[in-house]
């Protein structure tokens, strides 16, 4: 069990800097988006 817990704890780990790593990447592809959904007047 307590090998299951380490694994668990591992991957949130390595999501947790993956979304560190890529968060403003993300922000601005989320911008971009709503952005061109409005020039285009689609759900805005």
């Amino acid at each position: 069990m307590v090998e299951y817990a380490l694994i668990l704890a591992l991957v949130a780990l390595i999501v947790i800097v993956a979304l560190i790593a890529t968060g403003g990447q993300v922000i601005n592809l989320y911008s971009d988006i709503v952005t061109t959904m409005c020039q285009n007047h689609v759900g805005c």
